[in-house]
């Protein structure tokens, strides 16, 4: 079975680059709390703009979608789930909300690992929510050109439980002895257990999940604030390539984690840069934020892209500040029916 070791890996990645990507993120989170302590009340749009985001670009990375209407209803639980998509929506939404509200006492170990896929799939009528794989999986790639090929082969179903069990019991050691900055074990802990490969399914949706959570428990809450799993999914390329080179012989206790590691304080960095961005948006009506999300926008913007930028403000708000901007001239319309964008008149300013 592997060695994880952390404490005699994690020195291969204190880079110069990755120190300063640290020391970066250290700096956003004094920053954040001064803010959160002045704002506190006024964070709750940001907050529910991005457990919607987070659920509907954690599930979009996996292939699982519904409208954007219902995606709404679903993440605000006005409705209920129809479809096998909307199912496993809704299952994330809730596990989200539980790592949101109680992360302070849910330690990453197995048995509460179990659980929480359990919740993933609560709305599903899958029998392998909460259980751990009964036969060998693969993580596959598929080229270009269609050619499907087995990226990574996980730890065989025999042995995932024993792994799981050293996987959290290395992890947790370490954050009990202090020895390393919880910023780099996170992503090692991530990497690792999508090695491992637990689940039949649900294993990139956990591994999200299980990231906003040792983040949250490490004091790194701007997750809540600004959806980590969204900006995962526009650059889910390079997540992606990432994850391979960090694999690359991952059995033989050879694999370089930096790649992943790097991509992953590099998320968070952009996410903390949005949360400065986004404060200053706190105290302005919707018409405003609709305004402002035009002008912040270089180039052309779809009435679409707006709903999902302001998803806590309605439609007719949106339409209604589109036309009164076009009466005004401050925005250009170009083009008509579905393929109407609007860009903001800077030649006005």
């Amino acid at each position: 079975m592997r060695n994880y070791d952390y404490l005699n890996k994690y020195p291969a990645l204190l880079t110069l680059d990755i120190v300063s990507l640290l020391t970066q993120i250290h700096e956003y989170k004094g920053k954040q709390d001064s803010i959160m302590a002045l704002k506190e009340d006024t964070l709750t749009h940001l907050i529910e703009v991005a457990h919607i985001q987070s659920t509907e670009s954690s599930n979009r990375i996996e292939g699982v979608y519904t409208s954007d209407e219902r995606l709404r209803l679903l993440v605000k639980d006005k409705t209920t789930p129809n479809t096998r998509e909307e199912h496993e929506i809704a299952g994330y939404r809730d596990v989200l909300t539980t790592i949101h509200k109680n992360y302070e006492y849910i330690p990453p170990k197995p048995p509460l690992i179990l659980q929480l896929h359990r919740d993933l799939y609560k709305f599903s009528a899958f029998d392998f929510a909460g259980k751990y794989k009964n036969g060998n999986n693969t993580i596959e790639e598929e080229d270009s050109s269609g050619n499907v090929s087995i990226r990574f082969q996980p730890v065989e179903a025999w042995e995932t439980s024993p792994a799981m069990e050293a996987l959290c019991k290395d992890y947790n050691d370490m954050i009990n002895q202090g020895k390393i900055d919880s910023l780099l074990l996170i992503p090692m802990f991530v990497l690792d257990f999508l090695c491992i490969h637990p689940f039949k399914d649900g294993n990139g949706r956990m591994s999200r999940l299980i990231t906003l959570l040792l983040l949250y428990r490490a004091g790194y809450t701007v997750g809540k604030y600004i959806s980590i799993e969204k900006l995962i999914e526009q650059s889910k390329e390079t997540y992606y390539a990432t994850l391979k080179n960090s694999s690359i012989d991952w059995h033989e206790e050879k694999n370089d984690y930096e790649p992943f590691v790097k991509y992953i304080l590099g998320v968070l960095i952009a996410a903390y840069r949005e949360f400065e961005t986004r404060v200053l948006t706190l105290n302005l009506s919707k018409p405003e934020r609709v305004v402002k999300t035009i002008q912040d926008t270089l180039g052309k913007v779809s009435k679409k892209e707006l709903i999902k930028a302001c998803p806590d403000i309605s439609v007719v708000t949106i339409q209604r500040t589109l036309n009164s901007l076009i009466k005004k001239n401050d925005i250009i319309k170009i083009g008509d029916g579905r393929y109407t964008t609007y860009t903001w008149n800077r030649e006005k300013e």
